[in-house]
């Protein structure tokens, strides 16, 4: 690895802020080196300052999980200055434009939710492999959510949050590619997850929450940890598998 640099490197996507942001600080504080990434060059920094004052190794990526060239920059910048990565966390998201009943819901605000919540996951893991696959322990964890579980919005007064046509099925979306790839690399050493955070209070949900957007980094830290011997293609909260 260039730089004598033994530390385990994570990458988190969306990591200005939020429940990407504690995902950082929470890999940071396992002594490990942290990309931050993020479009906002001005969010980006100061994000990167701060877990820096608070003793994370941190470093900040350019990375737009929509465009390819991006994408492969970011790819590039850690090949060049890490040599390797471990571990991936996809956390970039949005929840997509209102109305999100399907019978009014615009057709652009589901592709816009597929486009970075989905089809970004893909780009940016697809671009970073050649780097994971040089890590002796990779790891790739998929940020999704209990909305995206089809047992649970087909389960009698179960919580399922609102009715969504894009947001929702997107999750459910990640949740079935998540699945594919641990199918593909099942003989590699290579373990990906989906995680639920929770209802975390964020700028996603206008701060409607109940849990720290700390609470919800933790089953993503948990999953960048996991040991060699741990599960792959599974769908984990802060309690345990999250039924599909």
């Amino acid at each position: 690895m260039s730089n004598g640099n033994e530390k385990t490197v994570a990458l988190v996507t969306g990591a200005n802020k939020g429940i990407g942001y504690e995902i950082a600080a929470g890999l940071g504080a396992l002594g490990w080196r942290v990309g931050v990434g993020a479009r906002d060059e001005q969010r980006r920094e100061a994000a990167v300052e701060k877990l820096r004052a608070a003793g994370a190794d941190a470093f900040g990526v350019p990375l737009d999980v929509t465009d390819d060239a991006s994408v492969t920059a970011a790819a590039a910048l850690i090949e060049e200055s890490e040599g390797r990565l471990d571990v991936l966390v996809n956390n970039a998201a949005i929840t997509g434009s209102a109305p999100q009943a399907p019978t009014e819901v615009d057709p652009a605000t589901v592709l816009a939710a597929v486009q970075t919540n989905v089809i970004g996951v893909i780009r940016v893991t697809n671009a970073l492999l050649p780097l994971l696959r040089r890590s002796p322990s990779p790891r790739i964890v998929n940020m999704s959510s209990s909305v995206g579980s089809l047992t649970l919005q087909t389960r009698p007064g179960a919580e399922t949050g609102p009715i969504s046509a894009a947001y929702a099925p997107s999750k459910s979306f990640l949740n079935a590619v998540t699945v594919q790839y641990a199918k593909e690399l099942a003989d590699t050493p290579i373990l990906i997850n989906a995680a639920c955070p929770g209802y975390v209070a964020t700028d996603l949900n206008g701060f409607r929450g109940t849990r720290t957007p700390q609470q919800g980094a933790a089953i993503a830290v948990r999953l960048a940890d996991l040991p060699d011997d741990g599960p792959t293609g599974a769908f984990f909260d802060d309690a345990g598998p999250v039924p599909w």
